[in-house]
């Protein structure tokens, strides 16, 4: 296992603060591409474009066992997503609104 440096509470904050300030730096979807591309391992990248499908066919109303059928993803991991869907932050639900529906 890799030894990581203890960081401050503060320090850690700052570090995903900074994290943030990058993706909002970014100015196209090939610049996020790209970043995520550097950022994430293909197997991080996966899930996360995984997750968000979830959210997108959450949002059309689709059923756990139709998105599991058509994604393969877990019915755990579709179970989480929509938790977070409906009692997270609001960080699904904002993008959501903000890009609109595709359907």
């Amino acid at each position: 296992m890799k030894d990581h440096r203890i960081l401050s509470s503060q320090e850690e904050q700052a570090a995903e603060t900074e994290l943030y300030r990058a993706v909002l730096a970014l100015g196209s979807t090939e610049e996020c591409r790209n970043f995520f591309n550097d950022l994430c391992t293909p197997a991080e990248l996966q899930a996360m474009k995984d997750r968000w499908f979830v959210v997108e066919l959450l949002d059309e109303g689709k059923t756990y066992r139709d998105i599991h059928d058509l994604t393969g993803v877990s019915i755990t991991t579709i179970g989480r997503v929509a938790r977070c869907l409906n009692n997270g932050a609001d960080g699904y639900a904002t993008v959501i609104k903000r890009i609109g529906n595709k359907s």
